[in-house]
């Protein structure tokens, strides 16, 4: 069983959990509760599900270009960049969720 390790706070805090090949990056953060802006409903519509792959990016599906195209408006944008709406995982990987997407969904909060 594959593991999905998310890095938050400035990778200050890490949650490490078993997930089912197949289930995208976003699916596994709202199933235990790891807060992930996902303005769109994890439709590709937008880019507030933005992480960083650390680790294990060819664990990842393959990027669409719909996809490519998206993550091209998004800020902090970095080589391993992907949606995670958008990112089946197929085995091991390490993700951080961004801090400008952590503060974005703090402040909507407050």
């Amino acid at each position: 069983m594959p593991k999905i390790t998310f890095l938050t706070d400035g990778a200050q805090k890490k949650v490490i959990l078993d997930v089912s090949d197949g289930e995208t990056i976003l699916d596994v953060a709202l199933d235990h509760h790891i807060e992930l802006e996902h303005n769109c409903g994890g439709s590709c519509a937008c880019t507030t599900c933005h992480v960083i792959v650390r680790e294990g990016m060819a664990h990842l599906s393959e990027m669409e270009e719909e996809e490519e195209d998206r993550l091209d408006t998004a800020p902090d944008l970095t080589l391993s960049s992907r949606l995670a709406c958008q990112a089946l995982i197929e085995g091991d990987c390490v993700v951080e969720i961004p801090k400008n997407t952590q503060s974005f969904r703090k402040a909507e909060q407050h």
